[in-house]
């Protein structure tokens, strides 16, 4: 697929790729230059005003945190 970078600067995302990763108008996304190739990537989350403060919630669903993956992971932290 390809895009062209306007006079100002700006890259379009043709629609198919937006749709088939989810990105909408507006969202912040975080670019980053690595061997010579920009890297574009939606930030993983977002922060919302809930009642007493702001908390950070993914953008994408995340997969769910099992007893076993935490257990491994404290493990594996210790050593």
């Amino acid at each position: 697929m390809k895009t062209t970078i306007d006079a100002a600067g700006r890259i379009v995302i043709p629609k198919r790729l937006r749709e088939r990763l989810g990105l909408t108008a507006g969202e912040p996304l975080d670019l980053r230059e690595r061997d010579g190739c920009l890297e574009i990537e939606p930030e993983p989350m977002r922060l919302v005003a809930r009642k007493g403060g702001v908390v950070a919630v993914p953008r994408r669903p995340l997969p769910t945190l099992s007893d076993g993956l935490v257990r491994k992971t404290l493990e594996r932290s210790r050593r």
